[in-house]
């Protein structure tokens, strides 16, 4: 049996499909991690308001404030993982074990005003909160937010390769 991604994308409302439809959310995360040389893995995606994302900001970082995308790592020493060795008997296919990177949390509102920000349209900037989130799910850290940190140097590159910057 194929391994293939499985993305589980939730909506607290419905409206903010009209900002990032499934389909196109789904085609940009397969994009990033092919061009990062992931195997497919299992992944949660939710897109929330600000309200929702101050409360989680809260809860997890202590800051009350929202902010744009949280990534909540599932492996959390990733030198020293290894997955089980699946064993089974009979005729039966084996059970496919996908690699869970973890859930990322995205406000919609913080997108749309960062997209008007740094003038550039919301598609864009739902493409790189994408990359910066799967970056962060794949162990990639960051200081700070200045444009020369590695991390976001190598987020911009992948933008540029997937051709997700429209300048």
């Amino acid at each position: 049996m194929k391994k293939e991604l499985v993305v589980d994308i939730s909506y607290d409302d419905d409206s903010y499909r009209e900002v990032a439809p499934e389909e196109l959310v789904r085609k940009r995360i397969v994009s990033v991690l092919e061009a990062l040389g992931v195997d497919p893995c299992e992944l949660s995606l939710s897109f929330v308001s600000d309200v929702r994302m101050q409360e989680l900001n809260k809860t997890y970082r202590d800051k009350d404030e929202s902010t744009d995308i949280l990534s909540f790592v599932q492996e959390e020493d990733l030198q020293d993982f290894s997955w089980p060795e699946l064993s089974f008997s009979g005729d039966s296919t084996p059970p496919v074990e996908l690699r869970v990177l973890g859930d990322m949390v995205i406000s919609i509102d913080t997108l749309k005003r960062n997209a008007q920000s740094f003038s550039v349209d919301v598609d864009e900037e739902l493409f790189r909160l994408l990359v910066h989130g799967l970056l962060h799910l794949l162990g990639f850290d960051h200081a700070s937010n200045d444009a020369l940190e590695p991390m976001l140097v190598q987020q911009e590159q992948i933008l540029m390769k997937l051709g997700g910057i429209k300048r």
